[in-house]
Order: C-alpha cells, then structure tokens, then sequence
C-alpha cells in the first residue's frame, strides 16, 4: 500500500514489547512515516497475529523470544521469511542481540533509541523491500521467457533435490546430476551455476557422447593449429570457463583412454591442450551429468571407479515426470501460457479428458517431451481449448503404467523396462550395454516389438524373451 507521503512503500509492523512507552514510542514513529502499526505486549497475541496476518517487519523484545527456553524466534523465521525481524534489547544485553542475529534477526535497536535510531532501522527495512521486489520482477520476467526459468515443482522428491542443488551452489564441490533424459539435467545446472558466487563468470556446456577421444580432447582442453603459420591457439572449454562453472553432459560417455586426463583435471586444477607439452591451470567448477546408471557403468568397465568418486562429491537424483504427478498440470498451464503468448494465439485451457490422457501417460521424454506436446498442440488448435484431437496417436494409445510387483504378466514388465532403457540411452548399442545383453538380442526385441504393434497389441509377443 501508497505511504502517506507519496513514493515509498508502506511497511505493515508489529510491534510486541511489554513496555508501553517502547510501544508508544516506535508505533507513533511508524504511523508518522505512514506506515500501518500494531502494539501488543502479550508474546501469546502476537504469535496469533502473525499467523493470521502477513506482517513485512516485526519488532520484538529479545528477552521475550529467546530466554527460558523459548525460541519463538527460530520458528517465526523459519514460518514466515517474507518478514523481518528487528529485536529490542538493553544496552547491556549484546549476547541476547548476538544470538538473535544468529537466528535469523535483521537487525537490532538497543534501548533507550531516539526516533532517528529507530527510522534508521526502518530505513534499512525498507531498502531490503525493495531490492527483494526488483528481484521478483527479474524473475518474474525471466520466467515469461523461459516457463521453467525458476524450476517450478510441487513434487516433494524434486525440492529436496532442488534445496541441495542451492546448498551446494555456494561451494565449489563437483556435482553429479543424474536423471533420465527430458528431466531438467541441464536446466539445474544453469541454475546451480546463477546462485553460485562464480554467476558472473563463464557457463559453459559439453556432451561427451558420441566423441572421439582426440575430438573430445581437443574441444575440452584446446589445441594448437600447427596446420598454419604461424601456430594458432586455440583454448578450450576448461579454459573458456576459467572461473566459472563447465557442465560435462553424459559423462559416463566419456572415452576410457580420456578418462585418466579428467581424473587429473578434477584432482589438481592441471592440464595440457591435446598435442602439447605444456602444463596449464584453470579454476573451472565441474558440474556432470549422466542420464544412465554410473554405478552400472563402472560395474561394466566402461567408466572407472575412481573418476566416479571424483564426480559423486554431491549426487542429485532426479525424479522423471510419472513421478510428478502433482506437477503436471501446472506445467501445462505454464507451457500454455508461453507458447500462446509467442505464437500469438489466444488458447487458455486443456479439455478435462485432454488433461487425463496426459496424465495417464508415462513420459518417457518427461518434462522435455511434455513441453514439445504442448507446443505442438498450441499450433494446432484454433479455438481456446486444447482438446484430445490435438495430441499425436502415439499419447492416446499410451500404454498402462506398471509397476514391479504388479499383478501382470513378467514379460509386460521386462518389456516397459527395455523400451524405457532404450529411450534413455538412445541407442540399440547403449540400451544393449545398460541391460546386459548382445546388440544382436537387443534388434531381435525391436523387430519382435514392431511386429506386436502391427498387430494391435498393448506390447510385445511373449513368444520369446530378448533375455533368452
């Protein structure tokens, strides 16, 4: 709400101090400055209002939230961080005031306190307000360009991943983000990167799939062009991000004879461009990510052990979309929202029946998949409802989710594994690596697969296992 005096925002305060000329004296400041004022003497009043009201700054004795046991100060930060709060002590009580700051107080007024003291305090308060709006207007605009800017979940396994991805961005711990394919793998990195301390240094990306080992050298530590005179530099990505952040994508990829060179890099900071001598240092943070099993491919010699150790200091699983349930809607609405808006096109809702088909469905491209379903349907649709004529065949006649311990058939579960192994990894080679078979077995399932589905059938034949 407007201040009286025009141009400042207009704080709501609580005051609760058992001294009435404290209380007198601060909420006749306040409602001077125009800001809105409540006094109370009584902690167990205050504790109600709080609970009831939004407050933007409270005032509060420190003898009264922090002695005898109580800490009703821990929980009033913790239950409501949109507030801030500014303890009253005596002159002679800096342990009290000490340890309030510790707890999570803003700032603290020693008494007795002039009215300039106390608008002061007031002022810093106010100061705080506004950079934490500019704050929600940068997000709020970066989120119209990007739905998922501020990774938005209300899945309880994703915030906690979320909470120690934001631990861990002050530190320069490597990070393992692991993930099936379409769950946000890059996207978190980006962010771990933009809380971190190093946000203003380079971010910089690399798949190390598919790659040769030289080629992979050369992007990933740079090299000299003797094919020219005179010789050209040319540094890599290590470089580039010297004092940023560089995400390795599906690490686990990574050629085993470049592996060693790796281990070196995470281990002293050192490193030579490919097919030069010279020893160079970067203060790179490593962030990797892998969209299989690492452990799986360590226990296929495909990765080595203690490269993994080197990468796994902090792991952060995350969960794929038919483990969000609760998040598909929302998601929806916001990839509505955004594609609607950039297509320009005025489409505002998805049918009920639409919406149960999406959520019957088991996302084997996850929020990725999701977000180009949405796309598509937004393109599609001349009305304001996205309705089931606008999905493609394949999301209409999904297959029923199962589960282990599911009372189906065993060849329907072996089944929905391998199709979810090769979607993962992408290729016959890489799901025949991950499941322990012959790529000979892996092309016999995929024609046995499609012969299934020509028949009309919910999955493939039963008439012989890929593991047999």
């Amino acid at each position: 709400m407007p201040d009286a005096r025009g141009g400042e925002v207009a704080l709501r305060v609580l005051v609760v101090d058992s001294d009435p000329h404290t209380a007198s004296t601060l909420s006749t400041c306040l409602a001077g400055d125009g800001h809105s004022v409540l006094a109370r003497q009584s902690l167990g009043q205050a504790t109600e209002d709080i609970a009831r009201h939004v407050y933007d700054l409270v005032f509060v004795e420190a003898s009264s939230v922090l002695t005898n046991g109580d800490r009703h100060l821990d929980t009033w930060v913790g239950d409501y961080p949109w507030t801030k709060f500014v303890v009253l002590a005596q002159g002679e009580s800096a342990g009290l005031v000490l340890d309030a700051v510790k707890r999570g107080a803003s700032d603290y007024l020693l008494k007795p306190f002039t009215t300039e003291q106390a608008r002061l305090v007031i002022q810093k308060v106010l100061e705080r307000r506004r950079l934490e709006v500019k704050v929600d207007a940068l997000q709020a605009a970066l989120g119209e360009m990007d739905p998922e800017a501020d990774l938005p979940t209300e899945n309880p396994q994703m915030r906690a991943a979320l909470e120690l991805a934001r631990q861990v961005s002050a530190s320069n711990a490597t990070v393992f983000i692991c993930g099936e394919i379409g769950t946000g793998k890059g996207r978190l990195a980006r962010a771990i990167h933009r809380w971190s301390p190093r946000a203003t240094a380079p971010f910089g990306e690399i798949s190390c799939e598919a790659r040769s080992a030289n080629e992979l050298d050369a992007e990933l530590f740079g090299m000299t062009r003797r094919d020219v005179f005179p010789p050209v530099d040319v540094p890599g990505r290590v470089e580039f991000c010297k004092g940023g952040t560089l995400t390795l994508h599906d690490v686990v990829q990574t050629p085993p004879s470049l592996q060693p060179k790796l281990m070196r890099f995470l281990t002293e900071r050192e490193f030579e461009r490919f097919d030069d001598f010279k020893t160079r240092e970067s203060d790179t943070r490593v962030i990797a990510t892998s969209s299989t099993d690492p452990d799986e491919a360590v226990k296929q010699r495909r990765f080595r052990p203690e490269l993994l150790l080197m990468l796994d200091v902090v792991r952060i699983e995350l969960p794929p979309l038919r483990s969000r349930q609760e998040d598909i809607r929302m998601l929806v609405r916001r990839y509505l929202a955004h594609y609607s808006r950039e297509n320009h096109r005025n489409v505002t809702d998805v049918s009920s029946e639409a919406m149960n088909a999406l959520r019957k469905y088991p996302w084997p491209g996850n929020t990725r998949e999701l977000r180009n379903l949405i796309e598509r349907a937004v393109m599609l649709c001349h009305g304001g409802e996205i309705g089931l004529e606008h999905f493609p065949p394949n999301l209409l006649n999904a297959p029923a989710k199962f589960g282990i311990g599911d009372l189906v058939p065993l060849d329907t579960i072996e089944d929905l594994h391998i199709q979810r192994v090769l979607d993962s990894t992408g290729s016959i080679k890489g799901a025949a690596a991950v499941l322990g078979i012959g790529v000979s077995t892996m092309v016999r399932w995929m024609k046995r697969s499609k012969a299934a589905l020509a028949r009309g059938d919910d999955s493939p034949s039963a008439e012989a296992s890929p593991t047999t």
